[in-house]
């Protein structure tokens, strides 16, 4: 067997969920070091938390939504889909960028250009690429909200990193990230309430497609006037929570591994309503309390269920959430309410809820990286190819 034909390397998922678990354990507590001034931050011409933030985006991030969009947009076109040498290169551009964001101060700024946008570029073009070429086998026909939202990564990237729009390119990610979540959820809660439950929930096509519209007309949000904004962000939280009324959330919160997901849609929800909030008027929570509502309790809680779920069902295992399992979600749970709510009661102990919370990520995902990697680099359990 040689390395490109290594089960490694068969689907996108497989080199990227392991990424993923590794980014997930180390850039929280890593954080945690830099914020409490045990290490010293990277020499770079950004900001700390620039990096931090990048890092938990484009790093822990884009390997999870890099993963899955590699491995879904395959099925949904039905093609064979990318493996061995690109996703090998792939992997390789991701590694670069991690070094790259961490010597920023010792490359020169077109090394660093090229280093930092290596991996997002060519996934980017990869899976656009995939899309547009087999747009007339494709099973879902609003992917064209991927054909708008990849190349703007690349926009909030460069506006993330940049001395002045730090704040733009963060709103702009976050609500990047949530349009890809809402269509994601749209598509696997169905699919999972029905093969677990049996119940189906409610599927309104013009309900479904104005949430996906206002959250793609919130990605430009920051160059909206902002009482504008305001009232788009309110209104979609509400489409929001009536939608969710509708998907049998009674039925749902009672098993963990759906519940979870349910969780996720929630946040978002309360994500959009503080986001209103404080754009009508000045709020000041401690700790970015909009901001990590989404990173915690949308992408902290539905990714490790996410993850679990994939890793299994795509290598031919029993889709069964077993109860070590079941404790890697209740450690994100705990985590969400260390970062989120804890500070608003006590801020004075700030830098110790931070440090509890990068904890729950640390040990979420080193379980998951213990239980899963051996699982993604093994051939598939039943046999098939990929």
């Amino acid at each position: 067997m040689s390395f490109s034909t290594h089960p490694l390397w068969l689907v996108g998922f497989r080199p990227f969920f392991a990424l993923a678990c590794l980014a997930g354990l180390g850039l929280p507590p890593v954080w945690a070091l830099i914020f409490a001034g045990t290490i010293a931050p990277p020499p770079a011409p950004f900001s700390p938390t620039q990096w931090h933030a990048h890092e938990m985006f484009f790093g822990f991030g884009w390997a999870v939504l890099g993963g899955f969009l590699l491995t879904a947009s395959k099925n949904w076109v039905k093609v064979r889909g990318y493996h061995g040498l690109p996703l090998i290169l792939l992997a390789v551009a991701w590694l670069l960028e991690r070094a790259g964001m961490w010597f920023a101060g010792e490359l020169s700024p077109l090394v660093f250009r090229l280093a930092s946008n290596l991996f997002l570029a060519s996934i980017v073009g990869m899976l656009l690429w995939t899309l547009a070429r087999h747009r007339d086998t494709d099973s879902f026909r609003d992917n064209y909200f991927f054909l708008i939202i990849l190349p703007l990564f690349l926009v909030a990237k460069t506006l993330l990193l940049g001395s002045d729009s730090f704040p733009a390119g963060a709103a702009m990610t976050l609500a990047l990230f949530r349009v890809a979540f809402l269509v994601m959820l749209e598509r696997t809660v169905t699919q999972f309430m029905k093969n677990t439950l049996g119940v189906g929930i409610l599927r309104n096509p013009p309900l479904d497609a104005a949430i996906k519209l206002l959250a793609l007309l919130l990605v430009a949000g920051s160059l909206l006037p902002a009482a504008f904004a305001a009232a788009i962000s309110l209104l979609l939280a509400l489409l929001l929570a009536i939608r969710f009324a509708f998907w049998q959330p009674h039925l749902a919160l009672r098993r963990l591994e759906i519940g979870i997901m349910y969780l996720g849609y929630l946040a978002i929800v309360v994500q959009l309503l503080l986001q209103g909030s404080e754009l009508l008027a000045a709020a000041h929570w401690p700790g970015s309390l909009s901001m990590h509502v989404f990173t915690f309790g949308t992408m902290g809680l539905i990714i490790p269920a996410m993850l679990i779920r994939i890793c299994k069902g795509h290598t031919g295992r029993p889709l069964v959430f077993d109860s070590l399992d079941r404790s890697v979600l209740w450690i994100m749970i705990a985590g969400c309410v260390i970062r989120i709510v804890l500070p608003q009661i006590a801020p004075g102990h700030y830098l110790l809820w931070i440090q509890f919370a990068a904890a729950c990520w640390f040990a979420c995902f080193t379980l998951l990286a213990w239980r899963y990697i051996p699982i993604l680099v093994k051939p598939r359990a039943d046999g098939r190819e990929h």
